[in-house]
């Protein structure tokens, strides 16, 4: 275990490169997450950036570098402690619901925790997410951008640190893109919830977030507060990018 240096960072990322045999997938030299930011990470398909919230969410480790959350340094060889993993939370593009009602959906990260004394936190998870009226209905039924909302009821339910969304409206209409995105900046002002959203949708990261990065071919080519990332761009390929010249 190694003790990071700075309590407003949530994240620390040093030299760090995933490869799978021998293809790099990612390779970032340096990037840090505040607590209670939003971060947004955009770039086309295949840039990395779903590579890059498995690693956030210690579901793989890293194949060099080291990335820091608070006081515990993530390694090639290393294990993450069940309480720290239980401090990050993930909404997938496609979530998978179980077959059951919403309100068991969204109670069952809670109960795999033993936590019983849970049906007000679920209830509240609901009204948050405008589904309370769908507590009852089986999940199957539910249109897409329901069973997205059931998705991210469920995530934050669990009261995380740290959320990661990873392309959370892709496909939605636009009616449930706002609802999500309103409870996604509501998560963060109430709850000062650090949220990293991956996104390819510049739109959508100029509307939530404070930061955005820019990931190309598995590197971190830039990375500024959201003004000066849309409005001056350091290097050609995100003016590119947010001009949408670049071509993918």
């Amino acid at each position: 275990m190694t003790t990071g240096n700075d309590q407003n960072i949530a994240y620390r990322l040093e030299s760090v490169a995933k490869r799978y045999d021998t293809r790099e997938i990612l390779s970032i030299d340096d990037l840090r997450i505040r607590r209670g930011e939003i971060l947004a990470i955009v770039g086309p398909s295949g840039a990395g950036k779903s590579t890059l919230l498995r690693l956030l969410n210690f579901l793989e480790t890293p194949s060099a570098g080291c990335i820091y959350f608070g006081d515990v340094c993530l390694t090639p060889d290393g294990s993450v402690p069940l309480n720290v993993r239980r401090r990050v939370t993930t909404v997938f593009q496609r979530p998978i619901l179980l077959n059951r009602d919403v309100r068991s959906n969204v109670a069952y990260g809670l109960r795999l925790r033993g936590n019983r004394a849970h049906q007000d936190r679920v209830a509240d998870a609901l009204e948050r997410v405008g589904l309370t009226h769908l507590a009852r209905q089986k999940a199957p039924t539910l249109s897409g951008g329901e069973a997205q909302r059931v998705a991210l009821a469920r995530a934050i339910v669990l009261e995380p640190s740290v959320l990661l969304l990873d392309e959370p409206t892709a496909n939605l209409d636009p009616y449930n893109v706002s609802l999500i995105e309103d409870i996604v900046r509501s998560l963060n002002a109430e709850r000062g919830t650090t949220i990293v959203l991956v996104t390819h949708n510049v739109f959508q990261a100029r509307r939530l977030a404070h930061r955005v990065g820019l990931l190309l071919n598995g590197s971190l080519i830039e990375e500024a507060d959201v003004d000066a990332f849309f409005a001056s761009p350091r290097d050609p390929r995100t003016l590119a990018f947010v001009e949408g010249r670049m071509v993918y």
